[in-house]
């Protein structure tokens, strides 16, 4: 199997000052469905690593995961990605040099969220993918990110990622906890659906976790808000884009969403 990489650098409490929070009021959100998600489109993705086991560009392979769901959840073609583009773009947002290894030093959640909303990323057809905005989730909090997840339709989380836990995925078995191991670094990936498990994307394919797997090793999240998952102005799920992005936009009228 080819060489896997992490990738995601250390959290930074407070980088993103938007918070989900602010927005959702947990207590008057209905229940979320036991099972939901568009992972059901795997049988037209071709999720790709993304260059993701030659560096460790995992924040930037998630984040166009991520809006392959997000364009064909919008009834659009899904946007294509290739190993020569993230690298690209790995290179743009954390000065990364393809013919200097050392600077190979993985992402900033934070600063690869601002890169998306003000520059987007670029796609193999040359077109740029941006976010309308971005906000912070509790990291470990379960129910938070359910509720964004069947909001916006994907997650990027940030985990410490376990050694055993790389081969529980070369396995195939399900990401739990087990005793021992170290943390080899941090690792970025999108949850894309709640199922029996939370499943997400990572090292081109989905993979599952269990919840306190989930709630032990994950330590950010930032949950981002794409126009192009939206239809006619309508997510699949039904939610307006224009009253998501106007809730947002008065959050804290003196401080515009980041």
């Amino acid at each position: 199997m080819a060489e896997l990489k992490l990738g995601k650098l250390p959290a930074r409490k407070n980088a993103v000052s938007f918070k989900f929070t602010d927005y959702v009021d947990l207590s008057k959100f209905p229940k979320v469905p036991k099972s939901f998600g568009h992972e059901g489109f795997r049988n037209t993705f071709k999720w790709g690593m993304l260059g993701n086991d030659e560096v460790g560009d995992c924040v930037i392979a998630g984040g166009m995961h991520e809006t392959m769901i997000w364009s064909r959840c919008g009834g659009n073609k899904i946007a294509p990605f290739d190993t020569k583009t993230a690298i690209k773009m790995y290179s743009e947002i954390t000065g990364y040099n393809p013919r200097n290894p050392q600077t190979d030093m993985g992402t900033d959640m934070q600063a690869a969220a601002s890169y998306r909303k003000h520059t987007g990323l670029l796609d193999s057809d040359g077109v740029r993918h941006k976010i309308s905005a971005y906000l912070a989730l509790s990291p470990g909090n379960l129910q938070q990110h359910l509720i964004a997840l069947y909001l916006f339709g994907a997650v990027g989380i940030g985990i410490l990622f376990p050694s055993y836990a790389m081969q529980q995925f070369e396995e195939g078995r399900v990401w739990d906890i087990e005793q021992g191991g170290s943390i080899d670094g941090g690792h970025y990936i999108p949850l894309v659906a709640n199922r029996s498990r939370i499943l997400c994307v990572t090292w081109g394919r989905l993979h599952a976790m269990t919840n306190e797997f989930f709630q032990r090793y994950n330590d950010e999240s930032i949950v981002y808000l794409s126009e192009e998952m939206f239809k006619e102005r309508k997510s699949p799920e039904g939610f307006d884009y224009d009253k998501l992005l106007s809730d947002l936009q008065h959050l804290n009228p003196s401080k515009p969403v980041l």
